[in-house]
């Protein structure tokens, strides 16, 4: 995963993702495509941490893609 100085940075399957998390409010969501949703979701749930955030996750595919859709709840 990331440093601490690229906190958005994940790489559940090994290949990193960026997500602009400065840019999330409340209520919305975003889909990280890959396989390893349970180690995506640990991921996210360390960087959310960082943030004071609580976030739901669910695995599913979108668009024939596997992934996870996570969304922002506090």
């Amino acid at each position: 995963m990331g440093t601490l100085l690229n906190l958005a940075a994940l790489d559940p399957d090994g290949v990193e993702i960026i997500i602009p998390w400065g840019e999330m409010d409340v209520g919305s969501s975003v889909f990280i495509p890959c396989i390893n949703t349970i180690e995506a979701m640990r991921q996210v749930r360390t960087i959310t941490k960082f943030w004071g955030w609580r976030v739901h996750g669910k695995a599913m595919a979108e668009n024939d893609i596997w992934g996870l859709r996570i969304w922002r709840i506090t």
